[in-house]
């Protein structure tokens, strides 16, 4: 994991955090649980060049293929 990565998925999960007004800590939980920060991680080469509201859409479709229920 690059130096640049932990920056990128600790914004993140602030921004996932606040669209969905939850904590920092239950976003976190529900982005792990649901296969969404592995794929930030494999993916970080193009989700970071994306703007945040494109890569929290993402996020949200890689958490309902793995189960995840939020709208």
């Amino acid at each position: 994991m690059s130096k640049y990565e932990i920056p990128f998925l600790t914004t993140c999960i602030q921004a996932f955090a606040r669209r969905f007004a939850m904590t920092r800590q239950a976003a976190y939980r529900y982005l792990q649980e649901h296969k969404a920060l592995a794929f930030l991680i494999e993916f970080y080469d193009v989700e970071h060049l994306q703007s945040m509201d494109e890569t929290i859409d993402d996020l949200l479709v890689v958490c309902r293929q793995n189960g995840g229920s939020l709208a």
